[in-house]
């Protein structure tokens, strides 16, 4: 059964959410929430995701999973928020207690946070089959971005977070703590191995001045015309230019917020005696 596709465009962040549902009045699963953050007040509202709930109740949508691609540095996760709304189960892949243990160390977070993984609901396991509603779906381990990365495959649409992005775009760094180049080249070509018409459904865009905003290709399109990852390049090459590119880049924006939240399923770091919570900026380290 081909899944329907809803998709919402968040462009503080360049992120797109889908949610893929079986039918009007069936079940439905949201990938990768974004929760908006003011970083020069440090407040958080839900003017995006409201709109992906509201289209939820309208179309009478059971929510039976809310699935992260994988912890996020560039958009705080609003999927504990839409658990609180419409219920759900919150997943993420079952490498998530390797990125938690390496962020309560950057952190220095204290005893109650234990990374094994229990903030989440369920942790996938590579080639885990689940359903959502009609909708018979898989888990697919693509780590190298982060130890923890999955996309989620759908009959013939797979959602593959930060792997790659449009063909004019390329690729995912891979110089966050547990990221690895070679890693990222072995699962993007996991994915190319695909039949070339199956559908790509990206997790952002950062489209050049000439185009518009665009998260769907295909096998075919990737294997093309990637800029990073085009059939002949190889692994050595990739991992030449990944490893070169990546030291130019700039910590993302949302990088220490972001990370403090989605470790723990998009749940806010506790409230401290005053009833307030805080994310913690640790000094030349990062």
């Amino acid at each position: 059964m081909k899944p329907n596709i809803k998709t919402f465009f968040e462009p503080v962040t360049w992120t797109v959410t889908h949610v893929i549902f079986d039918d009007v009045g069936g079940s439905c699963a949201i990938i990768d929430p974004v929760l908006d953050y003011d970083a020069k007040s440090g407040r958080t509202s839900t003017q995006f995701t409201d709109q992906i709930i509201q289209f939820i109740k309208k179309q009478k949508l059971n929510v039976e999973w809310i699935l992260e691609t994988h912890a996020h540095a560039d958009h705080l996760s609003s999927a504990y928020y839409i658990k609180s709304q419409l219920g759900g189960k919150i997943a993420i892949g079952d490498g998530i207690p390797a990125v938690q243990k390496t962020f309560k160390k950057l952190f220095n977070l204290g005893d109650e946070f234990v990374p094994n993984g229990s903030h989440f609901d369920h942790l996938f396991a590579d080639d885990e089959i689940f359903q959502v509603g009609a909708l018979s779906a898989k888990a697919i381990s693509t780590p190298g971005h982060t130890p923890a990365d999955l996309a989620y495959q759908f009959d013939d649409a797979i959602f593959i977070g930060d792997t790659m992005f449009m063909p004019d775009v390329g690729t995912a760094r891979a110089d966050f703590p547990g990221g690895d180049a070679r890693q990222l080249f072995l699962s993007i070509r996991k994915l190319l191995e695909f039949p070339l018409q199956t559908r790509l459904f990206m997790c952002h865009d950062y489209p050049p001045t000439e185009r518009s905003i665009q998260w769907q290709s295909t096998v075919a399109e990737q294997r093309a015309h990637n800029v990073h990852v085009h059939d002949g390049i190889s692994e050595d090459e990739f991992i030449a230019m990944r490893t070169a590119r990546d030291k130019t880049l700039q910590a993302p924006v949302l990088l220490l917020p972001s990370i403090q939240t989605n470790v723990r399923a998009g749940e806010m770091p506790p409230a401290e005696e005053n009833g307030t919570s805080y994310f913690k900026i640790p000094i030349n380290v990062i």
